[in-house]
């Protein structure tokens, strides 16, 4: 099992692996570059391919995050698994309106409606 600085891994009952931040705001290059590679490294080490991103303690992230949740979803989706976002402000959720990845992520209101979502 890796060691992570940027986020924390608990496992649902349900196999999902749920994310949460450790950072309340994700905005330097380097702290992105780390939360990308720890974030993969869930999928291409760990082989987790159920995966819950909780934002609930995130209150701001820059533009540049959002390219390693992409990237994550396409890891994902390569492992045959599925990702699903909860939990975001609606500031945060703004942002993904605007650059229209609400229609690319499956983006959920609490973290009890994702893990549901997972047994559809």
């Amino acid at each position: 099992m890796s060691t992570h600085r940027r986020i924390s891994v608990t496992d649902d009952v349900s196999g999902v692996s749920v994310v949460r931040f450790v950072d309340k705001k994700i905005v330097d290059s380097g702290s992105i570059e780390q939360l990308g590679e720890e974030l993969n490294s869930l999928v291409l080490v760990e082989k987790r391919n159920m995966i819950l991103l909780n934002f609930d303690s995130v209150e701001f992230m820059s533009s540049a995050a959002l390219n390693k949740l992409i990237s994550l979803n396409s890891k994902v989706k390569a492992a045959a698994g599925r990702l699903k976002i909860c939990c975001l402000r609606a500031e945060i959720k703004e942002v993904f309106t605007i650059t229209r990845l609400d229609r690319v992520l499956d983006l959920r209101k609490t973290e009890a409606d994702a893990i549901a979502a997972f047994k559809l």
